[in-house]
């Protein structure tokens, strides 16, 4: 990569989660670490660094319907953080520019739809130039993606690898959470038929197998409830990490579960998601539902510092059992925040676990070095007794 003004630079720095990712920055990154921030309103980029107390920091002038700014940002830095979103609608623009002018690029996305359809795009022209475009670097994958590649490592290579995770959590959300939940809600259709496009052209590993189990709902002691397989991003993520990795062995099986203590919030919960999928079909009722809650909206400081996950792994390879745990403070933000940033330090400072380029999981830009980052600022990757 040819010498670029910063490091890393964070476009959307005036929304909620941009704004806790620039405070993240300015009181962990190291001291060499050159960073700046990009938005559309320069005055609103001024008042979030005054608020964090780094006025010291550049603003950029940048936005989605300027690509020739977008241009000029990704051009200045090693690694561009986008909080913009939903990136269904705001998202393209950004890596179009960052795969263009072979510029590292992290996001906090968990829509199925978007990712598939930047790798459709853009994966073959961030190969050419060596961008590394990592999608879902927050909450949604790095817990499940990073926590199944630390289990992994603590089991025999040449063995068939079994794998479970379960997925608990407490606190709330944002209203730009929200918003992109609606859209992946409406535009279900779209997404499976880009999903199918992708799976017609992507190559498979060569002699090994790996797949997807649905799983179904039972009660799980050491996730402490109810399990209910959970269709996210996040299965695909570390099924994506699995197929890259020859590290996952030559067969791996994942099955993702959410995780509840008593079934009638289960049941309450099914019901919600049902009613708020059919509303989200049509244009008039899912308009209403976005207004609901404005993308600005998010959970206070003290709505944050009460929230937790816990994601356990239950793994088998060759007759051997392992249990594993990452867990963490408020998954959301405060921890999304951190993911965040720390992924894009480590693309900007560490050396790359492999030579693989183009649209990549974080468990297979960052890996290792990533995990290490992330225990180090208090996320815990533990073995279970």
């Amino acid at each position: 990569m040819p010498e670029r003004e910063y490091d890393i630079v964070v476009f959307g720095a005036t929304g909620f989660t941009g704004a806790l990712t620039a405070e993240y920055l300015a009181s962990n990154a190291p001291a060499n670490t050159s960073w700046a921030v990009a938005g559309r309103n320069q005055d609103k980029l001024r008042q979030t660094l005054e608020r964090i107390g780094r006025t010291d920091i550049s603003t950029l002038q940048a936005d989605v319907g300027d690509p020739e700014s977008l241009s000029r940002m990704a051009q200045s830095t090693k690694v561009v953080i986008t909080t913009v979103g939903p990136y269904i609608n705001y998202g393209e623009p950004v890596v179009a520019a960052c795969a263009q002018n072979g510029t590292d690029y992290v996001d906090l996305t968990g829509e199925p739809e978007f990712v598939d359809r930047m790798w459709l795009g853009y994966n073959g022209e961030a190969q050419r130039t060596g961008a590394r475009l990592v999608h879902s670097c927050g909450f949604d994958s790095i817990p499940y993606d990073l926590g199944a590649l630390f289990t992994v490592n603590r089991l025999a290579q040449d063995q068939p690898i079994k794998l479970e995770g379960y997925v608990r959590v407490g606190g709330t959300f944002s209203g730009g959470t929200y918003h992109s939940a609606i859209h992946i809600m409406g535009r279900l259709r779209e997404g499976a038929k880009v999903a199918r496009e992708r799976r017609q052209r992507e190559s498979q590993p060569d002699g090994r197998r790996v797949k997807g189990a649905p799983g179904r709902p039972h009660h799980e002691p050491d996730a402490g409830g109810w399990a209910v397989p959970f269709p996210t991003i996040d299965p695909q993520t570390v099924l994506r990490s699995a197929r890259a990795l020859d590290r996952y062995g030559p067969d791996f099986t994942y099955s993702h579960y959410l995780v509840v203590r008593r079934l009638p919030v289960l049941a309450g919960m099914a019901a919600g998601a049902g009613t708020a999928i059919a509303l989200a079909q049509l244009r008039p009722t899912r308009e209403l539902l976005l207004k609901l809650k404005d993308p600005g909206e998010g959970p206070s400081e003290e709505q944050r510092a009460k929230a937790w996950f816990k994601v356990r792994f239950k793994a088998q390879a060759d007759g051997t059992g392992l249990k594993t745990e990452v867990s963490g403070g408020d998954p959301g933000y405060g921890e999304t925040s951190k993911m965040l940033a720390e992924s894009a330090l480590c693309l900007a400072h560490d050396e790359r676990p492999n030579d693989l380029v183009g649209q990549v999981t974080p468990a297979v830009a960052m890996g290792q070095p990533l995990i290490d980052r992330l225990q180090n600022a208090g996320i815990v990757f533990k073995e279970l007794a």
